[in-house]
């Protein structure tokens, strides 16, 4: 029987890891991939989310790989964008960019497309994009200046959390909660299983542990 292969994150996210970890999956190397996440010219929300994914799991190899380690190894990266119609809402970092992206979000519908890729030890490459359809009720003043005042919104892709505070904010969601947080479960899952990973050896152990 063929050993199961390595996995490496092609992240530095705090919430993608505890994600995997959710279901049961702790990779054997986190490789933060930084990689240029500007939009090109007319490129559409949804084609960005799948190009930077792919960028970010060939980064990681390539790091990993001039490092000495992972080449027997899967890659997973993953990138998550937020749209209204076909304008890409930025990863806040400034409390003006988290007010334009609330006024944006407030009262109406947008998109959160979150793109996944897989690398194979052999060169292949597996991906998924993942729509997630969301409805924000209508934000009164005091509410976007209490929430730009936490600072949650800092570093999100269009200013907003929907784990944390914003979740007060959602009427409605259509699509993977999980993919909006940053990493869609079950396409996750699939990409790896499909590959030969053993994601479900973790639930077998956890109902030994348990004495189920």
């Amino acid at each position: 029987m063929a050993s199961r292969p390595d996995l490496i994150l092609a992240s530095a996210s705090p919430r993608r890891l505890a994600l995997l970890n959710q279901i049961g999956i702790e990779p054997e190397h986190l490789v933060p991939a930084h990689v240029d996440e500007t939009p090109e010219k007319g490129e559409l929300p949804r084609k960005l989310a799948q190009r930077l994914a792919d960028l970010k799991a060939l980064t990681a190899q390539h790091k990993a790989r001039s490092a000495g380690f992972g080449a027997d190894a899967l890659v997973l990266g993953a990138d998550t964008v937020v749209a209204v119609g076909r304008r890409i809402l930025p990863k806040a970092e400034t409390m003006e960019e988290a007010s334009e992206c609330l006024s944006m979000l407030s009262g109406r519908a947008h998109r959160v497309y979150t793109g996944l890729t897989v690398l194979t030890p052999s060169g292949a490459k597996r991906q998924r994009l993942v729509e997630t359809r969301i409805r924000f009720k209508r934000l009164s003043t005091r509410e976007m200046e209490a929430y730009l005042a936490s600072a949650e919104w800092r570093g999100k892709a269009g200013g907003y959390a929907i784990q944390g505070i914003a979740a007060a904010f959602v009427v409605k969601l259509t699509g993977s909660y999980s993919g909006v947080v940053g990493l869609p479960l079950m396409e996750t899952a699939q990409l790896l299983a499909g590959e030969g990973y053993p994601v479900h050896f973790n639930w077998l152990n956890q109902s030994t542990l348990s004495g189920v």
